[in-house]
C-alpha cells in the first residue's frame, strides 16, 4: 500500500483531536473491561473474537496510522537524502505538538498497565527465537524438528493475517535479549524446550491470551499504544532499516515462510556464520538497524512499510495462537500454573541426568561450541551430542543428586578420610618396589629378585607428601637440560657420576650436560656415530622404537627425540639413586625395572633396536637367559647395540666376558655387523643383527640354546618366568614379524600388514577397518575436544599415559603435541599392544589393581577410557584413585571416559582430594570427566609406620 503525505495541516490537527477523543473513550472502556469478571462471551469462539477485535481496531486507527507512517517515511527521506523537497511533516508536527504530547503521556500510562500482558507475549517470542537460533547455530536435529513442527502451521496462519498496525517492537527487544542469552550460554540451552515445543508453547500462549488479548478494549489499547510507539520510534529507525533492507535485497518472506527458509539454509550449510541474523524472527530488524546506517531513497519507503506489514502479520499469528489456546486454558489460571510447575519439575529431572559442570580457565559457555562442536558429535562413546535444558539446574535437583552421591560414598568408601603415608621412603614411595616385608622374606637375591616387583596384598590408600620446596616442573625442551633441585632432591649421582656428565648441581637446579658413561662428550655425537657404523639403522626411518637397558638418567633416549625416535628406557631402583626419577622429571620416557627372573612387560618381536651402554647386565651367564629375553623382544632383522668395556678393553675379566658373548651370539645366529671404536669418547661399540629367517637355526650343530616349544607364547609377559630358549622367526607373510614395518610416519597411520579382514577387531568390525575407525575417532576427539575445550595447558604437558589403550589411536592423534604417551594395555583387555608397537608407538602391560612401576609425580596427564568401570569389577576403586594421585603431578590432568555411575564415583573421590573439576559430562549413561590435581595434601599422617616400606 502506498502511503501519501498529508498536505493540509488543519486536516492533521483534526485527525489528532479525533484520535485523542476516541483514545480516551477506549481507555475508559478498557478499564471497565479489565475489572469485569467475565471477559469473553462464552458463546463466541476465539476466532470470532479475534476477527471482531481486528476489525474494530482497523476501523478506528487506520487513518492515524496511515498518517503516522507517511510522516516517518517522509522525515527519513528528507533527513538522509539531500533533496530540495519541503517537508510537510514538520508543519503538521508543530501544529499538533500539544496533542502529540498528551498522546505520548497517555500511551506511557497505558504501557505500564499493559506491561503484564506484554510479558506473556515476550516469553512466547523468546521460545520462538530459541528454537530458530538453536537450529541455525548448532544444526542439531532437535532444533530442525521443532521448525518442522511449528513452521508450516505458523506459515499458514501468519499468511492469513492482514493487520499492518503492529510494529513488533516488543518482539524485537526480546529477540535481541534472547540472542544474547543464547550466545552467552553456549548453543545448547533451550534444547529440551524445543523438543517439548507443543506443551511449552501451549502454556505460554495460555498466559498470553488470559492476560493480554481477550477483550476488545485491551486490543484497542494495544493498537493505540503501538500507534504512539510507531510515531516516535519508527522515525529513528526507519532510515536504518531502509538501508538494511536495500542491502538484503527483496523484502522478507512472511512468518512461517521465514522459518522454512531457515531450515533450507541450515541444510545447505549449517556451519555458515557470515550472516547470523539472516534467518531468525521478526525482532532481528532491530539488530540490523543498529549495525547499518546508510542513505535511503524514496523507493525504499515502500519496503519499510511492506516490512512493517510483514512483521505485524507475524505478531498477529502469535495473537491468533494465543486466543485459540486461551479459550480453553484461560478459564482456569490455577490449572495453568500447576501445569507450568510440572514442566519445571520435568526440566529439573532432565538436567539432573544430563549435565555439564565446569570451572577453571574454560567456562561453560565454551563447552558446547568447543568440546562437542558440529561435525564432531561422536566424541563420546555412543557418538551422541549434548543438548541441555538451560544454563542452571534447580536447587531441588542439585540437592537430590548430592544426597544420592553422599549415600553412595558411604557405601563404597568414596568419602574417604585421606591421610599421608607413613613410609620410610617418604615422597618417593613406590609400593611394589619398596615392600620391605616381602623383600626380607626372599630366599635369594642372586638374580636381582629384590629389585623386582613385590606388591602388597592390599594396595595403599594413603597419599604421599610433596618434597619440601616442590615447584611446577620446567617445560620441555628446557627440562632436558635442567630440572628443579627441590623436585628431586638427590645429589648422590652428581657426586658419583658428575665426571661422566650425567648430572651436576647448579644452584637451585640439577643440570644434565647430556653425557653418559659411554658418551661423556654428548649423546648426539654418540647417536650419530652408531648410525655411521651401521647405516641401515637409519634413526627415525627404519628404526623408530628403541629399548634402552640400564638407561641411567636416560640422556640417550632424551636426545633420540631429535632423530624422531621413541625410546623406552628402564633401570632398577638401586644404589644409583633416583636415576629413573631424573629421567621422568626431565620429560624422558622411563620406568623402573630390572632384568632378573621374569620377562619384561612387553610382547615379543616389537623393538627395532635394543641398546645397552655399560648397563651392567651379565648377558653371558646361565645359558644366556637374559640375552635370550632380548632376543624375544627384538624384531627379526633388528639390532642390538652393545657398548661396554669387554668390547674394547683387554683386562682379563673383559676378555673372558667378550669370548663368552662371542660364542653365545654365534649360537643364537646373531650376526656381528660392526665392531668399531669411537675415538672421541674412547669407547668401543659392537652391533649385532638378529636373523630374519630360520635357516641358521636349522644348520646349528648343537641346539644350544634350544628353540622354544611351539606352545610357548612369546607375547605372554605378565609375571612369566624367563626361559633359556629362542622362538622361531615367523615366515608366513600374513604373520606379524615376517616383514619389517613401514617407515615412520606412514606406519603410524596405516593398519599393520598382518591385520586382515577375516579378523574381528575390538569394536566388532574387520580388523583393518576397526583400526582406521579408531584412529579417525581419536583424531576428532583430540582436535575438537581435548586440545580446545578442556582448559588444558598443552605446552606444559610432556609425560602422558593412556591408562587403557586399544590400538594407540589416542597417542597417534597427539603426534602434533610435543609430548610422548605411555600406552598401557591392561592384562584383562584384548592384547593389542603389538599393534601399538607396529605403528611406531610404545607401551607396556599392567594390572591396575597393583601399583605402577614409576616414581611419584611422573605424569602430566592421565587418560582413562572405560578403565575404572572394568577395574572395579576386580578390585576396589579407592586404591586405584590413590595410585592415580601418586603418579600424577600437581596441576596435572586426569581425563576419564566411562559410564555415568563410575564417573560419579570418580568425581566424588576427586573432590575429596580437593581436585578441581574442569568439566563433567553425562548423557545416556555415558560421559566424560576432566579433573585437575592440586597441591593439596592432608595434614593427618598414618598412625604407624607402614610395613610396606
Amino acid at each position: 500500500m502506498d502511503f501519501r503525505r498529508s498536505s493540509s495541516s488543519s486536516s492533521s490537527s483534526q485527525c489528532s483531536t479525533a484520535t485523542l477523543v476516541v483514545f480516551v473513550a477506549l481507555c475508559l472502556v478498557g478499564v471497565w473491561m479489565m475489572t469485569s469478571s467475565t471477559v469473553v462471551p462464552v458463546d463466541m469462539s476465539a476466532t470470532e473474537i479475534n476477527s471482531e477485535m481486528k476489525q474494530q481496531a482497523s476501523e478506528t486507527y487506520s487513518a492515524p496510522l496511515e498518517e503516522s507512517s507517511t510522516e516517518v517515511s517522509g522525515e527519513a527521506t528528507t533527513r538522509d537524502a539531500d533533496t530540495s523537497v519541503s517537508d510537510p511533516t514538520t508543519e503538521t508536527k508543530s501544529e499538533s505538538s500539544e496533542e502529540q504530547k498528551l498522546l505520548d503521556k497517555t500511551a506511557e500510562n497505558m504501557a505500564e498497565k499493559t506491561q503484564e500482558g506484554e510479558l506473556g507475549k515476550d516469553n512466547k517470542d523468546d521460545d520462538s527465537t530459541k528454537a530458530q537460533a538453536y537450529s541455525d547455530e548448532n544444526g542439531n536435529t532437535e532444533g530442525e524438528e521443532m521448525i518442522k513442527e511449528g513452521g508450516p502451521e505458523n506459515a499458514q496462519d501468519r499468511s492469513s493475517e492482514e493487520n499492518p498496525r503492529e510494529s513488533a517492537n516488543g518482539a524485537q527487544e526480546n529477540t535481541a535479549d534472547q540472542q544474547t542469552y543464547s550466545d552467552e550460554n553456549g548453543n545448547a540451552e533451550g534444547g529440551e524446550m524445543i523438543k517439548e515445543g507443543g506443551q511449552e508453547n501451549s502454556l505460554d500462549k495460555s498466559r498470553e491470551g488470559s492476560s493480554q488479548e481477550t477483550t476488545d478494549g485491551e486490543q484497542e489499547k494495544k493498537a493505540d499504544q503501538k500507534f504512539d510507539e510507531t510515531t516516535e520510534s519508527e522515525q529513528d529507525k526507519s532510515s536504518e532499516q531502509s538501508s538494511d533492507e536495500t542491502t538484503d535485497g527483496d523484502e522478507k518472506p512472511e512468518g512461517g515462510e521465514m522459518i522454512k527458509e531457515g531450515v533450507q539454509e541450515y541444510g545447505q550449510d549449517k556451519s555458515s556464520t557470515e550472516e547470523p541474523y539472516q534467518v531468525t524472527t521478526d525482532g532481528e530488524q532491530e539488530k540490523k538497524a543498529d549495525q547499518k546506517v546508510n542513505e535511503t531513497t524514496d523507493g525504499e519507503q515502500n519496503k519499510i512499510s511492506e516490512q512493517n506489514s510483514d512483521e505485524a502479520k507475524g505478531d498477529e499469528q502469535q495473537k491468533s495462537d494465543s486466543n485459540n489456546t486461551s479459550e480453553q486454558d484461560g478459564k482456569d489460571q490455577g490449572q495453568i500454573e500447576e501445569k507450568g510447575e510440572q514442566n519445571e519439575d520435568k526440566e529439573a529431572e532432565v538436567k539432573s541426568n544430563e549435565t555439564i559442570t565446569g570451572t577453571g580457565n574454560k567456562t561453560e559457555d565454551s563447552v558446547s561450541s568447543e568440546v562437542f562442536p558440529d561435525g564432531a558429535q561422536s566424541e563420546l562413546l555412543n557418538e551422541t551430542a549434548r543438548t541441555q535444558n538451560g544454563a542452571w539446574s534447580t536447587q531441588a535437583a542439585e540437592s537430590k543428586k548430592e544426597k544420592e552421591v553422599q549415600a553412595t560414598s558411604k557405601e563404597d568408601g568414596t568419602g574417604h578420610n585421606w591421610k599421608l603415608c607413613n613410609v620410610t621412603t617418604g615422597p618417593d614411595y613406590i609400593p611394589c618396589l619398596d615392600n620391605e616385608d616381602a623383600i626380607k622374606k626372599l630366599k635369594t637375591t642372586k638374580h636381582y629378585e629384590h629389585r623386582e616387583r613385590h606388591c602388597p596384598d592390599e594396595a595403599p590408600t594413603c597419599l604421599l607428601p610433596l618434597p619440601e620446596g616442590y615447584k611446577q616442573p620446567i617445560e620441555w625442551p628446557n627440562s632436558r637440560n635442567k630440572i628443579w633441585y627441590h623436585n628431586v632432591p638427590h645429589t648422590e649421582l652428581a657426586t658419583i657420576k658428575g665426571h661422566q656428565n650425567w648430572v651436576k648441581v647448579s644452584g637451585e637446579y640439577l643440570t644434565f650436560p647430556g653425557g653418559g658413561t659411554q658418551f661423556k662428550h654428548g649423546a648426539l655425537h654418540y647417536i650419530d656415530f652408531i648410525q655411521e657404523s651401521v647405516p641401515d639403522i637409519a634413526w627415525g626411518q627404519n628404526s623408530r622404537v628403541v629399548l634402552d637397558v640400564g638407561c641411567g638418567v636416560a640422556s640417550f633416549g632424551g636426545y633420540l627425540f631429535d632423530r624422531d625416535v621413541l625410546t623406552m628406557s628402564f633401570a632398577p631402583k638401586d644404589e644409583h639413586e633416583a636415576q629413573v626419577q631424573f629421567a621422568l622429571e626431565r620429560g624422558i620416557p622411563a620406568f623402573s625395572a630390572v632384568m632378573g627372573t621374569k620377562r619384561l612387560p612387553f610382547p615379543g618381536i616389537v623393538f627395532d633396536v635394543i641398546h645397552c651402554a655399560r648397563c651392567r647386565v651379565p648377558w653371558h651367564i646361565e645359558g644366556g637367559m637374559l640375552l635370550l629375553e632380548l632376543n624375544r623382544l627384538l624384531r627379526p632383522g633388528g639390532y642390538f647395540v652393545w657398548s661396554a668395556t669387554p668390547v674394547y678393553q683387554k683386562l682379563e675379566e673383559d676378555v673372558e666376558i667378550w669370548n663368552a658373548m662371542t660364542e653365545l651370539t654365534k649360537s643364537m645366529c646373531w650376526e656381528m655387523v660392526n665392531k668399531t671404536k669411537d675415538k672421541i669418547n674412547k669407547v668401543g661399540i659392537v652391533t649385532y643383527r638378529k636373523p630374519s629367517d630360520n635357516e641358521c637355526y636349522a644348520k646349528r650343530s648343537e641346539s644350544s640354546p634350544p628353540l622354544c616349544q611351539g606352545s610357548d607364547d612369546p607375547n605372554a609377559a605378565w609375571n612369566v618366568p624367563l626361559q633359556a630358549c629362542m622362538h622361531e622367526v615367523p615366515l608366513d607373510s600374513a604373520v606379524r614379524g615376517s616383514q619389517w614395518p613401514q617407515q615412520w610416519p606412514q606406519r603410524s597411520e596405516n593398519p599393520p600388514y598382518w591385520l586382515n579382514s577375516s579378523q574381528i577387531g575390538v569394536y566388532g568390525k574387520p580388523a583393518p577397518e576397526d583400526f582406521k575407525v579408531d584412529f579417525q575417532y581419536w583424531k576428532r576427539v583430540v582436535s575438537n575436544s581435548y586440545l580446545k575445550g578442556l582448559g588444558i595447558d598443552w605446552p606444559g604437558v610432556r609425560n602422558v599415559m593412556d591408562m587403557r589403550a586399544v590400538y594407540g589411536g589416542f597417542a597417534a592423534a597427539l603426534q602434533e603435541v610435543n609430548a610422548w604417551v605411555m600406552n598401557i594395555v591392561t592384562i584383562d583387555s584384548p592384547d593389542t599392544l603389538p599393534v601399538i608397537y607396529e605403528r611406531g608407538l610404545f607401551g607396556m602391560y599392567h594390572d591396575w589393581c597393583e601399583s605402577f612401576s614409576t616414581y611419584p609425580r611422573s605424569y602430566d596427564l592421565l587418560h582413562a577410557d572405560h578403565l575404572f568401570s572394568k577395574t572395579k569389577k576386580r578390585c576396589k576403586l579407592l586404591p586405584v584413585i590413590a595410585e592415580v594421585d601418586r603418579i600424577l603431578r600437581p596441576q596435572g590432568t586426569l581425563i576419564v571416559r566411562d559410564n555415568a555411575e563410575t564417573l560419579e564415583e570418580v568425581e566424588s573421590m576427586a573432590k575429596s582430594l580437593n581436585w578441581e573439576v574442569r568439566m563433567g559430562y553425562s548423557k545416556e549413561k555415558e560421559g566424560l570427566l576432566c579433573v585437575q590435581k592440586t597441591l593439596w595434601r592432608p595434614e593427618e599422617v598414618e598412625a604407624t609406620v607402614s610395613s610396606l616400606s
